[in-house]
């Protein structure tokens, strides 16, 4: 009896080691519930800003924006994974070695967000062809205005779409049902497929911005592409063009856009993300009645938190199990 009693403490004790402190950073308690509902494996500790240092004392891995501080504080970390697609604010834009120069895996939601900010960014274009804003005032003043002016067919058009990963596929496949002509630029070798004619590397942009009719920016923010569209490549692009802005807003300079727009030498633009971010109240660019400003919101849908909790679940399982997890971030690359 005393010997059975000592295997099951036994048993007992080894289960507990495996189990996985998982601190999760803001969340909610349905998501916490949802995170839970995966394993027994693994333990969710929901954290706020005042206890996330204690909780991650002893943690294993952990859901949210860390810190080169929380790093410090987390001697036992392997993982770590934001909800996010970008993965700049961890990264390189603390200035801190900290995460990329560690041994902890991370993990983002890259691929999920595509459906919806493709959405976005071809929304945004047809707005603009179609000159919609100009059709929505004639709302505020109940007047019927029959001015054809600016009307653009995409068919034939070509478009550009710099970083061709989970956003920019899904872009390029919609800007190709639209019958336009595609161009990726990509630091990766990317495979043949039906929806873009061809690929080019980023040090090449300035030999193809010439033949874009509208250039979509999907790529993520890492200390190479900071500003890779800046007042050169607006001015090597097509006058009447239009420019699209959906990744993160340090990828294009901004005072550049307006001075395109200011000039005419662009059609339109439509950004749903800003440097500085948010886009400050009396800004320049708020006067143009063909740029198109959203609160960074492309990622967002009825589908989208489904998708991004699929994912982190997915990846606690993986984790506790010690199995390769999905999404994982080339730190170095910084996507």
């Amino acid at each position: 009896m005393h010997r059975l009693l000592l295997v099951c403490a036994l048993s007992s004790l080894a289960l507990n080691a495996q189990v996985k402190k998982i601190v999760a950073l803001g969340v909610s308690a349905d998501d916490v519930k949802e995170y839970q509902s995966v394993t027994n494996l693994a333990k969710i500790v929901p954290a706020t800003k005042e206890t996330v240092m204690k909780e991650l004392a002893d943690a294993d891995a952990f859901i949210g924006e860390i810190t080169p501080e929380m790093i410090k504080a987390a001697p036992k970390l392997r993982w770590v994974t934001v909800r996010s697609a970008g993965v700049e604010r961890v990264l390189h834009l603390t200035n801190s070695p900290a995460l990329r120069d560690s041994q902890i895996i991370l993990t983002n939601n890259q691929i999920v967000q595509g459906p919806e900010i493709a959405d976005h960014a071809l929304a945004m274009l047809l707005s603009l062809t179609r000159t919609i804003p100009k059709y929505i005032k004639m709302r505020e003043s109940g007047h019927w205005v029959n001015n054809r002016d600016g009307l653009i067919e995409l068919k034939g058009k070509t478009a550009i779409v710099i970083g061709v990963g989970g956003i920019g596929t899904q872009i390029a496949i919609r800007a190709w049902a639209f019958g336009m002509n595609v161009i990726g630029v990509d630091p990766e070798d990317m495979p043949m497929n039906p929806f873009v004619s061809k690929y080019v590397k980023p040090d090449q942009l300035d030999e193809v911005l010439p033949e874009a009719d509208v250039v979509f920016i999907s790529a993520p923010h890492t200390e190479k592409s900071h500003k890779m569209m800046g007042s050169r490549q607006f001015d090597l692009m097509k006058k009447d063009s239009y420019f699209i802005a959906v990744s993160r807003g340090g990828l294009y300079d901004l005072p550049s856009l307006v001075r395109s727009l200011d000039s005419r030498k662009l059609a339109g633009a439509g950004v749903d993300v800003t440097d500085p971010e948010p886009l400050p109240d009396g800004h320049s660019l708020w006067k143009f009645e063909n740029a198109i400003v959203t609160p960074h919101i492309a990622g967002r849908s009825d589908k989208d938190a489904e998708r991004m909790t699929g994912t982190i679940k997915a990846n606690i399982k993986r984790f506790v199990e010690g199995k390769p997890l999905l999404n994982v971030v080339d730190k170095g690359k910084g996507y």
